[in-house]
């Protein structure tokens, strides 16, 4: 029975329905951008385009972070680093197989 409307069945309960991730292709760039825009002034680096599923793109912030010896967060498809450690981010990147590319000043 594969119903999407079905939300809850006396045989096996609570139905969950699986959602299929969406992943925006990467042009071959890693852009890495430092923002401070709505953050009170303070400085994050923001890493999109790699064009990696949510899983991956979670255990390369865990590596960037650890390296980089700061906090960050993994926001939709972009990874957000505190501080600016552009340059250790970029040797990271190139290490993964990424090319870098730096966005604005």
């Amino acid at each position: 029975m594969d119903d999407d409307s079905l939300v809850y069945s006396t045989e096996s309960g609570r139905i969950q329905h699986k959602k299929a991730e969406v992943i925006t292709a990467s042009d071959g760039f890693a852009h890495v951008r430092r923002e401070t825009k709505g953050r009170k002034g303070k400085g994050v680096v923001t890493i999109s385009g790699l064009g990696l599923p949510s899983s991956e793109l979670k255990t390369l912030a865990k590596k960037l972070k650890k390296t980089c010896g700061t906090g960050g967060t993994v926001v939709g498809e972009t990874i957000e680093i505190q501080g600016d450690k552009r340059e250790v981010i970029k040797e990271v990147l190139e290490k993964e197989g990424f090319k870098v590319k730096f966005i604005g000043g």
